[in-house]
């Protein structure tokens, strides 16, 4: 038991680890002479480089409700980097894609991402970087659920 008091919470270790790479593709996106972009603007960028489109789809994998999700998408169509279309495969239900500007800041974050992966295997070297995303990439399996006869279970 003493060993697990001194882990960090694998959740609290991957948010920290998120906040390095958001914080630092921010700081490279500024440096371009782009405008700021609110973390969850960033997030909904990457759904859609993930090829995640549908904004209801985006809202659940953010964990937030569709019309939080819908502010952010508007904000984002004002500011020209994506614009809402019809669905091709059911008109009723919008779709988010990149404009011209919004393909262009895309490259510059795929640009950083690269500055940042050699960054940080400078910092922490190939190998341990390597063994990193090896284990972030495996399948993990679905959630762990709790409850009577569960994981984490008192009975």
């Amino acid at each position: 038991m003493a060993a697990q008091e001194n882990r960090k919470p694998l959740l609290l270790a991957l948010l920290q680890a998120f906040y390095w790479c958001d914080e630092s593709l921010q700081n490279y996106l500024r440096s371009r002479g782009w405008p700021e972009v609110t973390r969850p603007q960033s997030m909904v960028m990457s759904n859609i480089v993930l090829g995640v489109n549908r904004p209801s789809d985006i809202a659940r994998n953010m964990g937030i409700s569709r019309q939080a999700i819908h502010a952010t998408i508007n904000q984002m169509v004002e500011s020209g980097v994506v614009a809402l279309a019809d669905d091709p495969v059911n008109r009723r239900v919008k779709i988010v894609t990149p404009t011209k500007l919004g393909e262009t800041m895309r490259f510059d974050a795929q640009q950083a991402m690269v500055i940042q992966t050699e960054e940080l295997i400078a910092r922490i070297g190939e190998e341990d970087y390597r063994h990193l995303t090896r284990i972030l990439n495996r399948a993990w399996g679905p959630a762990v659920t709790f409850g009577p006869g569960l994981a984490g279970s008192d009975a």
